[in-house]
């Protein structure tokens, strides 16, 4: 399983399902793409995942030196119970640092790509900041320190990523008893909302029930004005990425 890149299986598999949503899109007379804002996003992911192939190398060795040196605890990558406890593990981890991006400057100010789009599709997703992976990664830390496997923090951290893809949709409303527990179209539309209601709610990944707890859950019961308070103004990544941010660290 840790041999597998869960993102690199599932790109064509991205692609295909915004096809899809364009698709509904135009059948329902709904206006959920504009090319310029989509080649922005897409831009923005690309440039993502190729500056993160420069840092890998640096977080991989963080984390395994941690492991090696300081964990309390070992772990059989081949025990599911292993698996399991990742999986929520990195999700509890990701909610701390998702809540830091939004509510600590330095974070906002890398964070922020993500959410000055105006519109909410598939395509918002792939819309990532070139920058955060330079220093998210220190979040996940604890994970070595108790012991979890590289390959395994590695790989949940990777099928986090790819759950988030499908809950950044107007194409999905609400999911029955699934809302109390996971993170869902509808609970990830508020996140991305400047309502006033809904600014800084919803940090989950996959499990909302950190937002419960932790008293940051908003449920969607408004219509959700996307984007973010200071407008952009421009489908240039650079700009998104690196000139905006330096006008943007600041959200309030």
């Amino acid at each position: 399983m840790g041999e597998i890149n869960p993102i690199g299986v599932a790109v064509p598999f991205f692609f295909v399902l915004m096809v899809a949503e364009w698709a509904y899109a135009r059948r329902t007379g709904k206006n959920l793409y504009r090319m310029n804002d989509t080649i922005a996003a897409l831009t923005c992911g690309m440039g993502d995942q190729l500056l993160g192939l420069l840092t890998a190398g640096i977080t991989l060795a963080a984390y395994q030196g941690v492991l090696e040196r300081w964990a309390v605890m070992e772990w059989s990558v081949s025990d599911l119970s292993t698996w399991a406890a990742g999986m929520v593990l990195v999700d509890l981890f990701y909610y701390a640092y998702h809540r830091f991006s939004h509510r600590v400057n330095l974070g906002w100010a890398t964070h922020v790509v993500h959410h000055q789009s105006e519109d909410y599709n598939l395509a918002v997703a792939l819309r990532q900041s070139w920058f955060s992976k330079a220093y998210s990664w220190v979040f996940y830390i604890p994970l070595a320190l108790l012991g979890l496997p590289a390959v395994v923090w590695l790989t949940c951290y990777a099928l986090n990523l790819v759950y988030q893809f499908w809950i950044h949709t107007q194409a999905i409303g609400r999911l029955g008893p699934l809302e109390w527990v996971l993170n869902t179209p509808s609970h990830h539309r508020v996140h991305h909302g400047t309502n006033p209601k809904y600014i800084d709610k919803n940090y989950a990944g996959i499990l909302i029930v950190w937002d419960r707890l932790f008293g940051t859950f908003q449920e969607e019961d408004e219509a959700v004005v996307f984007g973010v308070i200071k407008p952009i103004r421009s489908w240039n990544a650079i700009v998104a990425n690196v000139i905006n941010n330096m006008t943007c660290s600041m959200r309030y």
